[in-house]
């Protein structure tokens, strides 16, 4: 149910965020200095840190299953 509504989310934000641009009025000031690069750069390290920490983190709790089930076929 949550990726379902994650999903959602994600389908509207990417309908509505292209037209922001034309709210915050028709001048286009972060392209024409070349700043809207390092946002979208500053953007798209963030998303991978937190990809990254998202799978070791994953990894961590799959090997503490696996311990965990092991240690549990031993004590039966």
């Amino acid at each position: 149910m949550k990726k379902k509504q994650f999903l959602l989310l994600i389908s509207i934000l990417a309908l509505l965020l292209p037209g922001v641009p034309a709210w915050a009025g028709g001048d286009d000031f972060m392209r024409q200095t070349g700043k809207i690069y390092v946002v979208v750069a500053v953007i798209v390290v963030i998303f991978i840190g937190i990809a990254i920490y998202l799978l070791r983190l994953d990894r961590k709790l799959t090997n503490l299953e696996h311990q965990i089930k092991d240690s549990d076929e031993r004590t039966h």
